[in-house]
């Protein structure tokens, strides 16, 4: 059995293969364009076992090489630190370091969706990119208004829209603020299309994520829109063998520094998806406000921590619940809310 350390780039693959005690006995690189001549130098190599890293575009050598492989495995980034501190760093270098670390089975693996969670992760991150571009777009107008002490709250609806057409900006503003109407109506048209498009696609869910659809949307404060990031980001709630690890993933966990005897907590780690952050940190002010208990926690912890890490504090007892709302199977009630 050959073990084949892969380095994936943009343009080129770099492959290193040991063989079971760690000696070298090939070394190619080769260019992606070229999948064919990528395929010939796999099914020559005999009985092998390949790893890669889980960067963006694995996807598509993955699906290349596993069915010429014994087994492929999706190699978790963050936790091959060695590759990354290395201070000998190269292609060659991260091929090998790879390809011995499964010699040994020591290669720390990361989740691989399946095909419908990408494509769900896929839509749900697109409708997030444009809700982006919608309040940039919003904020540029305003800062626009500002200038002529001309802002008001109702400014995006019909009669706000009405009092910035008849406004006397300036020329040039004015060439800005029309440009700037323009993208707005595109991009809300955009997030129209990718509300129905998410709509289309929660509508052909299996029975089971349509369960954990409707258990999430049974939780105070949390909406379409949450519940779709929460589901896409999370992708398979049974890889998670405990709320911790849920939390660690959504990088929600405070750091710990520990120093004689000491301990110290510090801010959140922010590893892991900065879109299922945002969603719990918006679902979690919104529970506050719809149910007393929670609120009366918050206001607690408000007194102790601040407002901003009082409520990371509330979205990570949220995820909790969340959790364990999915994986018990029954609805949001009392029993769920926190001491």
């Amino acid at each position: 059995m050959y073990y084949a350390g892969i380095d994936l780039h943009k343009h080129s693959i770099t492959v290193c293969v040991v063989d079971k005690d760690r000696t070298v006995m090939k070394r190619k690189r080769l260019m992606c364009i070229n999948e064919a001549a990528i395929a010939v130098f796999f099914k020559e190599l005999g009985p092998f076992r390949a790893v890669v890293e889980a960067t963006v575009s694995y996807e598509w050598l993955i699906k290349l090489v596993e069915p010429l492989a014994d087994k492929a495995i999706l190699a978790h980034p963050g936790k091959l630190r060695i590759i990354a501190e290395s201070t000998r760093k190269s292609d060659r270098l991260d091929a090998q370091i790879l390809a011995e670390f499964l010699a040994m089975d020591m290669i720390p693996a990361s989740y691989r969706p399946t095909p419908r969670q990408r494509d769900h992760r896929g839509l749900v991150r697109q409708r997030s990119s444009i809700q982006r571009r919608i309040t940039s777009v919003k904020n540029r107008m305003r800062r626009i208004m500002s200038n002529y002490n001309a802002d008001r709250r109702d400014l995006f609806t019909k009669a706000g829209q009405e009092y910035v057409s008849a406004y006397p900006l300036s020329a040039a503003d004015r060439i800005c603020m029309d440009q700037l109407i323009a993208e707005w109506t595109f991009f809300r048209h955009q997030l129209q299309s990718a509300n129905q498009a998410l709509i289309d696609f929660a509508g052909s869910a299996p029975i089971r994520e349509q369960h954990q659809r409707e258990l999430l949307r049974s939780i105070p404060g949390v909406g379409f829109v949450t519940a779709e990031v929460v589901l896409s980001e999370i992708a398979d709630i049974d890889r998670f063998d405990s709320q911790k690890q849920v939390v660690a993933y959504a990088g929600l966990a405070p750091g710990q520094r520990e120093s004689a005897g000491k301990s110290k907590e510090l801010h959140i780690e922010k590893s892991g998806s900065r879109y299922l952050r945002w969603a719990l940190v918006e679902a979690a002010w919104q529970l506050v406000r719809r149910v007393p208990r929670w609120k009366t926690i918050y206001e607690r912890l408000k007194k102790r921590l601040k407002a901003k890490k009082a409520i990371i504090a509330i979205a990570r007892r949220l995820l909790g619940m969340m959790v364990a709302i999915m994986k018990s199977g029954e609805p949001f009630s009392a029993t769920h809310q926190p001491a």
